[in-house]
């Protein structure tokens, strides 16, 4: 819950009366609150900037639903800790089948997770999926971390410049580097234009600075009969 205020006490307080409106009988210690602007009065006291605060409500570990697996079970819990770590308190909704645990984020302000590129939220599921390979063994599932939609929003856009990428090869005839990508997004690319007639992919660099290059594919060398 996000709630302003004058002063950060009057913050905490408009915040903690909402949220024992939505969950009466709430354990007031069981919420933790994050400043997140301090508030700041105007010039000769005209004007201010309010204070700003999320609530969370924190007591205890993540409930587990009804029918979560003790696989989603820990995911859950290594994810909310690690979000609450870095200061982004969340809803965690995780989704399971036989070879995926899709881990979906959701809160008011989630650039932080993401990260510039997608960076964070990259780093945080590689460790996740470490440190489930330790327990799980090769039986272990993939875990998949996304935030308020981030995933299908970034593939859409690294389809989008993969084609046009391409399109510019086909015609100039010259290859093309992309920016510094994620080996995630690196892979994006290569299967969107894997069955692009003309052109070919290649990872180039090292990280973090790794790259793809699409490339117009050279003519077959002529054959004596």
């Amino acid at each position: 819950m996000e709630a302003t205020g004058e002063t950060v006490g009057e913050a905490k307080w408009s915040a903690l009366r909402e949220l024992e409106r939505l969950h009466p009988g709430l354990d007031k210690s069981a919420v933790r609150f994050q400043v997140v602007a301090e508030g700041e009065r105007g010039l000769l006291g005209v004007g201010y900037e309010p204070a700003r605060v999320i609530a969370v409500i924190t007591a205890g570990e993540p409930p587990a639903q009804a029918d979560e697996s003790p696989l989603s079970s820990r995911i859950r819990e290594i994810v909310d800790r690690i979000t609450q770590g870095i200061g982004v308190p969340c809803r965690i909704d995780l989704s399971e089948d036989e070879q995926t645990v899709t881990v979906s984020c959701s809160a008011r302000e989630l650039g932080m997770l993401i990260g510039k590129h997608g960076q964070t939220i990259d780093a945080i599921q590689y460790l996740v999926n470490s440190i489930v390979a330790r327990s799980e063994g090769d039986s272990r599932k993939e875990v998949v971390l996304d935030a308020a939609g981030y995933r299908a929003r970034r593939r859409a856009s690294l389809e989008t410049l993969a084609l046009r990428s391409a399109e510019r090869v086909l015609t100039t005839g010259q290859p093309v580097e992309l920016d510094p990508m994620t080996g995630i997004e690196r892979k994006v690319v290569h299967l969107r234009l894997k069955s692009v007639e003309g052109v070919e992919t290649a990872s180039e660099g090292a990280e973090p600075n790794r790259f793809v290059v699409v490339s117009p594919v050279a003519p077959a060398a002529a054959t004596d009969d």
